[in-house]
């Protein structure tokens, strides 16, 4: 993209104030700002009218699950199909670590936090080993794929080489970044942070599969075969990946997707929960229910709104090309963003000023024509480490690594 070609698509737009600097820039300055401009995708709804982007809810009802007692009765079965698939290089795991710690007080992306006491155990070696026990059952390799972001690449990259992926094969593990939004200030201007730098966020966890995309990481997963993706979070300590059972029961439902699931433990407690909308599968976030639904019970007394997702999903690789280039809805949050005024002096904003835009791996579940809700007991599979101390801190999953026999 040349300037005049920057200028008038970014005048088209109302977001010409992105060149203001242009002329104080170097040469390879400008190529960067002209390149970041190119990949804008201006004529999306978030730049015309952010009211547009309020996603409008379905009716909701209830979706059951494969109970604990259904998944123990059937477990021999449903090992053995997951097994399978994963000796035939039919499965692979995407894992999403494109954050920081910040809200541990940890500068550094999250899945370098040490969660030891007495040793070193930092929370990719803790998701690395929980694989493992899979591949070393198997004895045949998973394929990692692991979602970094711009801000976290290099050192998430090379925080592994150092520890020799703990163990992991390097040839099977894989790195791509997330792709990233423009933040708007509040009159819907794209905010700078730099005179070569526009405001560029990580775009959610939705974005995952556009971003493998991009990274050129879907030829890799059609060439090797993988029919199935496991995508997990970081931040679950306990985080079964490739688990056979789940994969097995899911490619025995004949669903295109499943979603690993946990009882609540109250129904006000502040999860999504796996459901239907209408008649398709999708999570209502906790703060999109209403007390009926909430409160309402099965004729056994059980909550109808019980089964809380835990972020581990298995979706089959050919309905998720189904989903490229949909428009997903986009969420927005109000945040306080750094930025540079128009004299190009550095604000730091004490009180919101801007908005980002995200897209969630909930509304990627939407798009699947169904979905198995797959139970899992909670002390052993969901150990979230989310706040420094507290509700879903280190200290919770600590003690949940410990009640699961793992030496901190």
């Amino acid at each position: 993209m040349t300037y005049s070609e920057a200028l008038q698509y970014l005048t088209a737009h109302g977001q010409e104030h992105l060149l203001r600097f242009y002329d104080t820039l170097l040469p390879q300055q400008q190529e960067k700002l002209l390149g970041q401009i190119a990949d804008l995708g201006l004529g999306r709804p978030q730049f015309r009218d952010r009211s547009a982007l309020t996603q409008e809810r379905g009716r909701f009802s209830p979706l059951g699950a494969l109970t604990l007692e259904e998944i123990r009765a059937n477990e021999e079965t449903y090992r053995k199909i997951g097994m399978d698939a994963i000796r035939d290089a039919k499965v692979g795991a995407v894992l999403l670590a494109g954050g920081q710690g910040s809200r541990l007080g940890f500068d550094h992306p999250k899945g370098m936090f040490n969660m030891g006491k007495t040793r070193d155990l930092y929370i990719f070696q803790c998701l690395i080993q929980n694989l493992m026990r899979v591949t070393d059952e198997a004895e045949a390799y998973v394929p990692l794929l692991i979602m970094t972001s711009e801000q976290n690449d290099a050192e998430t990259r090379a925080f592994l080489k150092e520890h020799d992926y703990f163990g992991y094969s390097a040839d099977n593990v894989h790195f791509f970044k997330q792709e990233t939004e423009p933040a708007v200030d509040e009159a819907g201007k794209i905010l700078m942070n730099a005179p070569d730098q526009i405001v560029l966020s990580p775009n959610g966890n939705g974005g995952w599969f556009s971003s493998m995309q991009r990274a050129g990481l879907l030829k890799t997963v059609e060439e090797l075969g993988i029919e199935w993706l496991n995508v997990f979070a970081v931040d679950n300590v306990l985080q079964q990946i490739a688990d056979p059972v789940f994969i097995g029961a899911t490619i025995a439902s004949g669903c295109a997707s499943g979603g690993k699931v946990v009882s609540k433990a109250a129904p006000d407690e502040r999860v999504g929960v796996l459901c239907l909308e209408d008649n398709k599968p999708s999570i209502v976030e906790y703060y999109e229910m209403t007390e009926e639904m909430r409160t309402l019970r099965n004729e056994d007394g059980s909550l109808a709104y019980r089964f809380g997702v835990i972020l581990n999903y298995l979706f089959r690789v050919d309905a998720l090309m189904d989903t490229l280039g949909s428009d997903f809805p986009l969420h927005i949050a109000h945040k306080k963003i750094p930025y540079i005024n128009q004299e190009g002096k550095y604000v730091k904003p004490e009180e919101p000023n801007g908005y980002k835009f995200e897209t969630l791996v909930l509304d990627m579940v939407h798009m699947q024509d169904s979905c198995l809700a797959f139970e899992v007991e909670r002390a052993k599979e969901f150990a979230p480490v989310k706040n420094a101390t507290g509700v879903d801190s280190v200290e919770t999953a600590q003690a949940l690594l410990e009640q699961n026999g793992v030496v901190l």
